[in-house]
């Protein structure tokens, strides 16, 4: 059986600051608002799943280990917050290696939504770039882009400020 979509999350730039290609888990910190959005989006009865782009490591610039340090230190700060995740995915791969799992393709949610049982049209995805954007729409999720201008997505997402923003509009479209 099939569950009720989920809200899908890019992770650095959307719910944790962009510091580049992060390797140390004190450079975890979360944007302002995200917290407190996810509660929200958590406690409205929606699973969250977290797909992320991690090529770092396929460019060696990060290690397996050091990947795996900023991951647990990304759950824990999670949790401080009361906030649980129903998934994690990560794509290490790099931009030239073709796979399906990278976003813009949309490999990460499909693999997500089978193992999990989740109904992608009734999903909502929320990222910082059109990479996560266009995974989103190949899906067919609702895509919101945080940060973004409207227009961006020639009317294939919705824009919003922040987390907080997005957290509003998801749950008064859900009213």
């Amino acid at each position: 059986m099939v569950s009720p979509g989920a809200v899908f999350l890019d992770r650095d730039g959307t719910v944790i600051e962009d510091v580049g290609y992060l390797c140390a888990p004190e450079q975890v910190h979360f944007k302002r608002g995200a917290a407190a959005a996810l509660r929200r989006m958590s406690g409205a009865g929606w699973p969250l799943v977290v797909v992320s782009n991690q090529s770092g490591v396929g460019r060696g610039l990060i290690s397996r280990q050091q990947a795996g340090a900023v991951h647990d230190q990304f759950i824990d700060a999670l949790a401080e917050e009361r906030i649980f995740l129903a998934g994690v995915y990560y794509c290490f791969h790099l931009p030239s290696d073709g796979c399906d799992c990278r976003k813009p393709a949309p490999g990460m949610l499909i693999r997500a939504a089978g193992e999990l049982e989740l109904d992608l049209p009734a999903s909502v995805l929320i990222g910082d770039k059109t990479s996560d954007m266009e995974a989103g729409v190949a899906c067919g999720c609702r895509c919101i882009l945080i940060g973004g201008s409207p227009g961006d997505g020639w009317s294939r997402w919705s824009t919003a400020a922040d987390m907080e923003s997005m957290a509003e509009m998801i749950l008064s479209a859900d009213s």
